[in-house]
């Protein structure tokens, strides 16, 4: 069974001094020391300045920044903090989301810092909101035909095949439920 990012992370972690030559917490003290606070940049830096990977610069800089999930103590912050301000109008068409996501049958709900992934062998879904007046659904239904509100990713993640934009609860109907069916049961 593949391991969730948290699991991967942890293993990156335990693997950071054998695979880089030093620990995670030397490396955080680099990069605070770099003066930078883009995680462009302190990613850049690490691979440049230091030749470190792109996965390991990656998780340094987030781990320097305290923007992934792992640096939050209580991950329901994270989703008060992404449907807070202009986007608090939102937060039905997520409690919608999850509600048909759960009607599926076992999944894991695992908020980001700026979206929440839906798993259950793997991810088949996210909930984003990406505007303050829409939420986007990214779904892995590879192989299926981007028609109507059902449209190709693109830019959007590259992680998934599908995105549909919503701007109300009643957006999640029962066609955006069927399409959640779906992915839930392809992963």
């Amino acid at each position: 069974m593949p391991q969730s990012p948290e699991q991967m992370a942890n293993t990156m972690i335990a693997n950071f001094k054998e695979k880089t030559g030093k620990t995670l917490d030397q490396w955080i003290r680099i990069a605070k020391k770099s003066g930078l606070a883009k995680h462009g940049e302190i990613v850049k830096i690490l691979k440049t300045d230091h030749e470190m990977t792109h996965g390991f610069a990656n998780l340094v800089a987030h781990k320097t920044l305290k923007s992934d999930a792992g640096s939050v103590s209580d991950t329901a912050d994270l989703v008060t903090a992404q449907y807070a301000g202009d986007k608090a109008a939102l937060k039905p068409i997520y409690n919608a989301l999850i509600k048909a996501a759960k009607s599926c049958g076992n999944l894991e709900v695992a908020p980001k810092k700026a979206y929440v992934s839906l798993r259950r062998s793997k991810q088949f879904a996210i909930i984003q909101p990406s505007t303050r007046t829409r939420v986007d659904l990214g779904l892995n239904l590879i192989g299926e035909a981007a028609k109507g509100r059902l449209e190709k990713s693109g830019s959007f993640n590259a992680m998934l095949s599908h995105r549909v934009r919503l701007e109300k609860a009643a957006d999640v109907d029962k066609e955006v439920k069927a399409w959640i069916k779906k992915a839930w049961s392809g992963a």
